[in-house]
């Protein structure tokens, strides 16, 4: 959300609602989906620059939490850029929760307007008149002279330097991911297994020798969902534990279940 005057944005996001459900809803331009952090509806960014962007606003949202989208459409008519940049603002919501500290750069092309939608996070780092000198400076002076793409980077690359310099909250960490990530939620199943195997193989094999097959299935299992030799063999020797385990207290399980049923049996025929 982009709340820099909050009450104001709401009364006059309410008004705009009011006003446009007055229109045929053909008139006004949709609001694309926020499908990624650089939206081109008229395809004048190339493949290799949006790549480009995408990778500077990706790394500032790692390194300081802000979300920065760009979004680029021919047209916001019969909207003024401001009636419309505030409608996306208000779909998109960037920035987080509690922090509102997103941004958004929208170009109207055909129009030949230029727009920056500032959540009140960052209000201290990019005020009214620091906005106006970025779009001035750094997206319109490469605007006018036909490179387009240059304009939207130099915009870029100078919101990211003005949100670097302000103290936000740090962002939340990201969750583990990847293989050492899913290996959390197999741990358990290997030793549940363990458990399991361990005991038909103490049956089938001994005491000793079921245990340290137990410790070969638990190992080689690891070893071929994560790779990892020393979890490998960490979980190999708790397999071999888990045996030795399973095999004592088995045995003291079924002895106490056949003595108690015996006992019980026997009482009663008496």
């Amino acid at each position: 959300m982009f709340r820099r005057y909050p009450l104001l944005l709401r009364l006059v996001a309410a008004a705009l609602l009011l006003w446009a459900g007055t229109l045929p809803a053909q008139q006004l331009a949709a609001v694309p989906a926020l499908t990624a952090r650089v939206t081109d509806e008229t395809g004048t960014l190339s493949a290799a620059q949006q790549s480009s962007l995408d990778i500077r606003l990706a790394d500032l949202e790692t390194r300081k939490g802000s979300q920065i989208a760009v979004l680029i459409v021919p047209t916001v008519r019969p909207e003024s850029i401001e009636q419309f940049s505030l409608r996306v603002a208000e779909s998109w919501k960037l920035g987080r929760k509690g922090v509102d500290d997103g941004i958004l750069l929208l170009v109207a092309k055909d129009d030949r307007e230029v727009r920056l939608e500032v959540g009140y996070g960052l209000e201290g780092a990019i005020p009214d008149a620091t906005a106006n000198r970025v779009i001035d400076e750094f997206i319109l002076a490469r605007f006018r002279a036909g490179d387009y793409a240059g304009g939207v980077s130099a915009g870029v690359d100078r919101l990211i330097g003005l949100v670097d310099g302000e103290p936000l909250p740090e962002p939340s960490p990201e969750p583990a991911r990847g293989p050492a990530a899913g290996l959390q939620n197999i741990l358990p199943i290997i030793f549940i297994v363990s458990l399991v195997v361990g005991n038909v193989l103490r049956r089938a094999l001994g005491q000793l020798p079921g245990a340290a097959a137990t410790g070969a299935v638990a190992g080689g299992v690891t070893w071929l969902l994560a790779g990892v030799l020393g979890l490998t063999l960490f979980m190999a020797a708790v397999g071999f534990i888990v045996g030795i385990t399973a095999g004592a207290s088995g045995g003291r399980w079924a002895s106490h279940r056949r003595g108690g049923t015996g006992g019980g049996f026997g009482g009663g025929m008496g």
